[in-house]
């Protein structure tokens, strides 16, 4: 049973991350990126900023500037990772990718089975932390800009060359796929 965070109400910049089921890489397999970036046009539309981003093949980084709007923080990414779900599911059914529908199929618990839920494409849990620091957020920033370039990723030969990212804005000042907002314009930084 998944642990339940506290309900986050606390205006302020935070780094999230969530990832999908079993670490699949159904970003890339569906090529959800528009959904992702469909998404944050929503949180846009309800005066939350993003402030810095990465989708990688199998999880996403964001570091978004929450403000309350009678939502929780917890909320607004659950009710993203339900509608990016619904989604993703439908184009896996379209590439008739079997398999991957059966592996989420069989990690839905009984429960959400008998409420008719069918598939599920994320983890549970979700990681929030709030950047109480300038410090802390470009530690973030500069954390999930490296994602495709480290370890065994090799995503890209440099930050900048990775397209669903927010590297290249903080490198070169042009905006990249999706537009952001500068953690600079943000008000309460350090």
């Amino acid at each position: 049973m998944a642990v339940r965070k506290p309900n986050i109400s606390e205006n302020g910049v935070y780094f999230c991350t969530f990832t999908c089921c079993h670490w699949l890489p159904l970003f890339e397999k569906t090529n959800a990126y528009d959904l992702v970036y469909k998404w944050f046009n929503y949180l846009q539309k309800h005066h939350h900023n993003i402030v810095g981003y990465i989708i990688m093949p199998n999880h996403l980084h964001l570091l978004i500037d929450y403000h309350f709007d009678g939502k929780s923080l917890n909320t607004i990414i659950g009710n993203g990772k339900r509608f990016l779900a619904y989604d993703i599911v439908q184009r896996l059914t379209e590439q008739k990718e079997t398999e991957i529908l059966k592996k989420l199929s069989e990690k839905v618990n009984p429960s959400d089975r008998k409420r008719g839920k069918i598939h599920h494409v994320f983890e549970d849990s979700f990681e929030m932390k709030i950047c109480k620091s300038q410090e802390f957020l470009l530690q973030k920033l500069n954390y999930i800009h490296n994602n495709p370039c480290s370890g065994k990723w090799q995503l890209a030969k440099d930050t900048i060359s990775y397209p669903h990212s927010s590297a290249s804005f903080y490198d070169t000042g042009v905006q990249g796929v999706y537009s952001i907002t500068s953690w600079m314009e943000i008000n309460g930084n350090d």
